[in-house]
């Protein structure tokens, strides 16, 4: 159940940052000296302290949506938390590379997003490979008290 409660915690999580991403107000204007963006829509500082741009918000709204859908069952929510494992995962080792920490100049992936992302891969990691989730006992399964085999 924990599992499945993380895609849903993630999912609201990441909408709302999405959407957030969206209001003026809630982005502050970049800064001198931040690499270069391609995408100027919407490029700021979600809240003062994250990179985003349009297309950093949509990435969010797909992920939240993905969450969201993936609640309902636990192998989906299990996958959500292993595919944000494996997503956050390269895209915190991408902050770190000159190169690579705009996506190419599409999206912005530097600065308090590199630990941002490195934490969520952690977390996601947990809840996708390490947590022993219960499985729930069958009904219909014979007890060890009721004989099968009739002699």
């Amino acid at each position: 159940m924990a599992t499945r409660y993380f895609a849903l915690i993630a999912g609201i999580v990441y909408v709302l940052a999405g959407l957030l991403g969206f209001l003026p107000g809630a982005v502050h204007d970049p800064v001198t000296g931040d690499p270069d963006v391609g995408v100027v829509g919407g490029w700021g500082y979600l809240i003062g302290l994250f990179p985003v741009n349009f297309l950093h918000n949509l990435v969010h709204l797909a992920l939240g949506a993905w969450g969201l859908m993936a609640y309902r069952d636990f192998m989906a929510a299990r996958g959500y938390a292993r595919g944000l494992t494996i997503i956050y995962g390269v895209l915190a080792v991408m902050g770190v590379i000159p190169g690579l920490r705009t996506v190419f100049g599409l999206v912005p992936i530097f600065g308090n997003d590199i630990w941002l992302h490195a934490v969520t891969a952690v977390v996601a990691a947990y809840f996708g490979w390490g947590r022993a989730e219960e499985v729930p006992v069958s009904t219909t399964a014979t007890s060890p008290e009721t004989p099968t085999d009739q002699p």
